[in-house]
């Protein structure tokens, strides 16, 4: 039977600049091994990374915000399933699909939980201790109501899965752990990645679009890494990421060897060169893909609690964990220096990657999910009142707001 998927990204998925883009390739792996007929829709503009989803089979669509053609779109093309990455896109398009197609089931995959992060930040602007205060707030009450709003939400993180059941209260089912979704790393790949000898230096990467990438950076440059030069001072650091600013880019340091190096082609050669990759993030939420793209390489981790967050369960880490400073700097060296305790990381790392990343077991956990709710589709929404009630004309704020906006750009 013909099933057809509609994807409402963001932006085009670009795998090779973010682990967004990688996330949303995995997705549509997971789609397409049901040979489901996907249709990818966004209403940004692409870009030199974006992923050329037409050479795997997937049509493409550029859409219009708060304009009526997407009705007409999405009535012709009539999906079974409509995705939308991440919740603004929920916002915009989601009272559309449901009054166009009200038997599609609508999925959110929330990337990170946007609340969380942004509550982070502020907290570290304002220079206090996150709270509950910070996370409660119109931006969440946002969040929320989106997430209500869908029949199910795929969630990356579970400790971000604890928060929305104990401190929203969001009804368990109607949530998903769907992780990273990775090939397990064979003994041969494992034994066949540079050894602690004929690696050197230190990497962190990660998209500066992403403000918490560029916070990370700036933490590295003023307080981490004259701490750690202090006790190597042979040792580099090599920065990677796509869409450096010129704020970034000032932030390179030859002297101090601090090096800006900009785009990673390929990422993985760049990690396996390094002896050690550092996360230290101040604030920021979801899973980390430089974490992941460590452990595939066998490339030990120095990382904040932030960036660690959700990543290892009750596992061993694939280096340490620290937010002090000083203790990080010198945890930093140690893991730099110690051969025996490199391996013993590295080999974590594996282990944590293989166990916890497993991509046959999450696909056909989100497929089988996607198709129960398909075959108890009227149960299954009786049981969410409050998304209903969101659903409401009353509640639609958003909705009437896209119409105003689209009434006064014919004006214009």
């Amino acid at each position: 039977m013909k099933v057809d998927v509609l994807i409402i990204g963001f932006v085009w998925p670009e795998p090779k600049s973010s682990a967004a883009g990688s996330r949303m390739m995995q997705l549509i792996e997971a789609f397409q091994l049901q040979n489901y007929q996907i249709t990818f829709a966004s209403p940004s503009s692409k870009s030199e990374q974006s992923a050329d989803l037409n050479a795997l089979g997937i049509k493409e669509k550029t859409i219009e915000l708060n304009h009526s053609s997407f009705d007409d779109f999405i009535t012709e093309l009539n999906p079974d399933i409509v995705l939308f990455d991440r919740f603004m896109m929920e916002e915009q398009f989601g009272w559309r699909v449901t009054e166009c197609c009200p038997k599609a089931i609508k999925i959110l995959d929330t990337e990170d939980l946007h609340c969380l992060r942004k509550g982070r930040q502020q907290a570290y602007k304002d220079q206090v201790e996150f709270s509950d205060a910070y996370l409660f707030s119109d931006l969440a009450k946002r969040e929320i109501a989106s997430i209500y709003r869908c029949d199910i939400n795929i969630m990356i993180s579970e400790v971000e899965m604890d928060i929305l059941t104990q401190k929203f209260k969001v009804p368990e089912d109607l949530l998903l752990y769907v992780p990273f979704m990775l090939e397990t790393i064979s003994e041969n790949t494992q034994q066949g990645v540079p050894t602690f000898n004929e690696r050197e230096d230190f990497v962190t990467i990660g998209n500066f679009l992403h403000e918490p990438n560029y916070q990370s950076v700036l933490y590295l440059k003023q307080t981490l890494w004259p701490l750690i030069k202090k006790q190597l001072p042979k040792a580099e650091l090599h920065i990677y990421g796509a869409y450096a600013s010129q704020k970034v880019n000032q932030l390179h340091q030859p002297k101090d060897r601090f090096f800006i190096k900009g785009f990673a082609d390929d990422v993985n050669e760049v990690m396996k060169q390094s002896k050690i990759c550092i996360a230290s993030l101040v604030f920021g939420a979801g899973l980390k893909g430089k974490l992941v793209d460590a452990m595939i390489n066998g490339t030990p981790c120095a990382m904040s609690s932030i960036a660690a967050e959700g990543m290892f369960g009750t596992q061993q880490p694939n280096g340490f964990i620290e937010d002090d400073a000083e203790v990080f700097a010198k945890q930093a060296v140690d893991l730099y220096t110690n051969e025996t305790l490199w391996n013993e990381k590295q080999a974590y790392g594996f282990k944590n990657y293989n166990s916890r990343f497993n991509k046959s077991y999450f696909q056909q956990q989100f497929l089988e999910r996607i198709h129960n709710i398909k075959k108890h589709l009227e149960r299954h929404r009786l049981s969410n009142f409050t998304g209903s009630m969101l659903q409401h004309h009353s509640m639609q704020s958003t909705k009437f707001m896209s119409r105003w906006i689209e009434e006064k750009n014919k004006l214009n």
